[in-house]
């Protein structure tokens, strides 16, 4: 990145690191009002536009290959596998996902990798800097989450990605990444309940903000949805002439004896998900010849290698501490993932409940039946000295679940 494309940075003088300073900057644009207030003039969906002429990205977003993703659960995942999988047909990705989980440069991947450090404090001040001698009372700075989607399509414009995956922060409509006029592909992930007080208190006004990301003729894919939300999804595509199509999950044998890249039943769905919008994305940017979409009952070799690596810190992760382990005869296991939904919550301990007797058949946990009048509010132990004479098992394991409301 040259000097003149580079931002000059603008830390001043102080303690901080120059990281910590564009942390600083950025968290000054975090709004204390409530996300649904829309009397403010900062949260006015036009002037994301403005913020497009002032970083000049309007042509670079209107040549950007897009592939635009929204839902309630599993955009993330689907965005996951879709890069992976592009990414082992050999082009260059960018990924703009959210949140993170430490580090504000996750939700900025080029190739399947974070934004280094450099190249993210150069387009960084770039773009504040540009947007803070060019905005005013009128036209504010752009608030925390608009300032991020805009710093990622600077960043894949100037890197020259071949394809951009946009995972929609909030909704769909008037979600920052909806600047993108005209993607090669849109994606609807399972919906659900979710930000009622912005998106709207039935799942059919839910699902008509999740449409928002329709643009006309372009092709749609979604997964089986309650049918409320299905009657919407199918409304608004044909008003705009949406060829939209449902899919199933993707059936596991295609695999060829592999496992996916992220654990749980329920990725198979979003698996299926980015297939299809991975084969679309290929024929509409003339790439059918270079990858070999004929055989519909298996996969391109691509195609497998991408779904069984794609990994997503935080989502049905296993990790063990190997520092406690290596001090004693027990170890520390922490399985991580993350929901924010009753229906995620079931997901989230299905997997949990599957996962412990995977890693550990020798161990018994206490089982809970999950349904939606009584899912597990505490913290879930279960504590097991194992079979006499089994060495392993021989000081207890603890095993913590904890379901957060």
């Amino acid at each position: 990145m040259s000097d003149q494309e580079g931002g000059k940075g603008s830390p001043k003088s102080s303690s901080l690191s120059p990281y910590e300073e564009a942390m600083e900057a950025l968290s000054s644009l975090i709004t204390r009002r409530t996300r649904a207030d829309d009397s403010n003039v900062g949260d006015q969906f036009s002037l994301l536009y403005d913020y497009l002429k002032m970083l000049e990205l309007e042509e670079p977003i209107a040549n950007m290959k897009v592939i635009h993703v929204a839902g309630t659960k599993g955009k993330g995942s689907t965005c996951t596998f879709t890069e992976s999988i592009l990414r082992n047909c050999g082009f260059r990705t960018g990924l703009f996902t959210s949140p993170h989980l430490i580090d504000i440069r996750e939700r900025f991947r080029l190739d399947g990798m974070e934004i280094c450090e450099e190249k993210f404090l150069a387009y960084f001040w770039w773009c504040y800097d540009r947007l803070k001698e060019k905005t005013d009372d009128n036209i504010p700075m752009p608030t925390y989450f608009r300032f991020l989607a805009l710093l990622a399509f600077k960043i894949f414009a100037a890197e020259q990605v071949d394809v951009a995956i946009m995972e929609v922060g909030l909704g769909g409509k008037y979600d920052a990444t909806n600047v993108v006029q005209a993607p090669i592909v849109c994606g609807i992930t399972s919906l659900g309940y979710d930000h009622m007080e912005i998106l709207g208190n039935t799942l059919g006004e839910i699902a008509g903000e999740k449409a928002g990301i329709f643009k006309n003729r372009i092709p749609a894919f979604t997964v089986p949805q309650p049918d409320e939300a299905m009657h919407v999804l199918e409304e608004k595509a044909s008003q705009l002439n949406v060829p939209l199509q449902v899919l199933t999950p993707l059936d596991a044998k295609l695999l060829n004896g592999l496992r996916l890249g992220l654990e749980g039943e329920h990725q198979y769905l979003n698996a299926g998900l980015a297939i299809a919008l991975c084969f679309t994305w290929l024929k509409r940017t003339g790439h059918v010849g270079d990858i070999n979409l004929e055989q519909t009952d298996t996969l391109p070799e691509q195609f497998i290698k991408g779904l069984t690596s794609a990994s997503l810190q935080g989502r049905a992760q296993i990790v063990p501490d190997q520092h406690i382990k290596s001090e004693r005869s027990n170890e520390l296991v922490f399985f991580l993932d993350g929901a924010h939904s009753p229906e995620s919550m079931e997901v989230c301990a299905r997997w949990f409940s599957l996962a412990i007797k995977e890693y550990n058949p020798d161990q018994t946990l206490f089982h809970q039946q999950l349904n939606n009048s009584k899912l597990p509010h505490e913290v879930v132990k279960s504590t097991h000295h194992g079979e006499r004479g089994s060495q392993r098992n021989s000081t207890p394991v603890e095993y913590r679940f904890k379901i957060l409301f």
